[in-house]
């Protein structure tokens, strides 16, 4: 019979038996172009079928079918290989049986210890009233005061911060400066950072965790005590999270993202933490952050500056320099490009903000004198959240540590 009725007839499907074909485990006569199966293909499928259910994969079938069919063994010798054959194969499932079975004790130990653990309980989070001299109005440079709200321990819940020429609002301790309607929400939040993960490609995954781990190596070298940091672009916070137990208590960390989505899930994990440190969340425009001039000690600049430059051609620490103090460091993380293909997403006006001695460049006309800089491994894929670059580009990051 045709492949098509042979097929049919066994219920499996024309690329299987070709699979079958190609590694040399049916043999079927050719005649002119076409593949014809006769009842010896049907008993070596048979046998197929039957030994995949005793877990022989396709390469120890294969040798099966060879000693059967080449060997042509005698009744003794035929007996005397699979004796030999099943019984090998019967002790090596035993022991995949017995690890499988040591594993799933573990495991379920593993779950009954979880189980036990009492759950964190969560710290709400808001804007301390402490925080408030660090605030003003971006247009009028007032200092904001608290008209109306609700206070939890000494924080702004819900309420208004306002000046003599606008109110501000504050939802769910998140201090906002722009409209709702301009701020995208993200999808199934709380399962972001699995699709995340899912999503992107495992060497991109790599060399994100080995920059963050760095940074916050280098975050964690700086005296922390009493300062103020601050992060434009937090997204979902994957540095925050990174270093947010070695945060002293006495610092304040400034977390600026223009997703209120975002900041809101960011938020909810870090209050899941049970530990409380002194988070500041701000969702604004970068140009209407509402904190005072040159308040900040430590500006970390993860990436915020090259989500910001896809869409913009002026450098995003030259807007935020009004708000750093004269003597303070920075600690950068920028997507810079090896190339740039025809097709870039990138746009040659943008595309300064993206090469290396460009950014160094205009790092260092801000008076942060270089004290290290480093680049990852080049990357060439990226995933369905990290499609900034095309096929053919290659990126890497380009850290730069500096203080003035």
């Amino acid at each position: 019979m045709k492949i098509g009725k042979f097929g049919q007839v066994n219920n499996i499907t024309v690329d299987t038996i070709r699979h079958y074909m190609d590694m040399g485990l049916l043999v079927p006569e050719k005649k002119g172009g076409q593949y014809y199966f006769d009842d010896n293909c049907q008993k070596d499928l048979e046998m197929i079928m039957e030994f995949k259910t005793m877990g022989f994969s396709l390469n120890e079938i294969k040798t099966v079918l060879i000693f059967k069919n080449l060997g042509m063994l005698a009744g003794y010798e035929e007996n005397a290989y699979f004796q030999s054959l099943f019984n090998h194969k019967y002790e090596k499932i035993a022991e995949e049986i017995a690890k499988l079975s040591a594993a799933n004790k573990k495991i379920k130990k593993k779950i009954e210890e979880y189980n036990e653990k009492p759950g964190h309980t969560k710290v709400p989070m808001g804007i301390d009233i402490s925080y408030l001299s660090l605030l003003c109005c971006p247009k009028c440079g007032e200092p904001l005061t608290l008209e109306n709200g609700t206070i939890n321990r000494n924080q702004i819940i819900e309420g208004e911060l306002a000046c003599h020429c606008r109110t501000y609002k504050v939802e769910a301790g998140i201090l906002i400066t722009g409209t709702l309607n301009d701020i995208i929400p993200i999808s199934n939040a709380d399962d972001y950072i699995s699709e995340y993960i899912l999503n992107t490609d495992p060497f991109y995954l790599e060399t994100l965790q080995k920059g963050l781990q760095t940074l916050k190596r280098k975050i964690t070298g700086l005296n922390l005590e009493s300062k103020v940091i601050l992060e434009p672009g937090t997204g979902v916070g994957f540095l925050l999270r990174t270093i947010y137990d070695a945060l002293p208590d006495s610092c304040i960390y400034i977390a600026v993202d223009h997703n209120i989505e975002k900041q809101k899930f960011l938020k909810g994990l870090l209050e899941r933490t049970g530990i409380k440190k002194n988070i500041l969340f701000i969702c604004s425009d970068f140009s209407e952050i509402p904190i005072k001039k040159h308040s900040t000690d430590i500006i970390i600049d993860h990436a915020g500056t090259s989500n910001y430059s896809f869409e913009h051609t002026d450098f995003l620490l030259e807007i935020l320099d009004e708000f750093i103090k004269k003597e303070a460091y920075l600690l950068g993380t920028y997507l810079a490009f090896k190339n740039f293909s025809t097709t870039s997403k990138v746009l040659p006006q943008y595309r300064d903000n993206f090469i290396p001695s460009k950014i160094r460049g205009k790092i260092e006309a801000l008076h942060f004198e270089l004290l290290e800089e480093t680049t990852s491994d080049l990357i060439s894929k990226g995933g369905r959240y990290e499609d900034y670059f095309v096929f053919g580009e290659e990126v890497f990051n380009y850290l730069f540590i500096g203080k003035r």
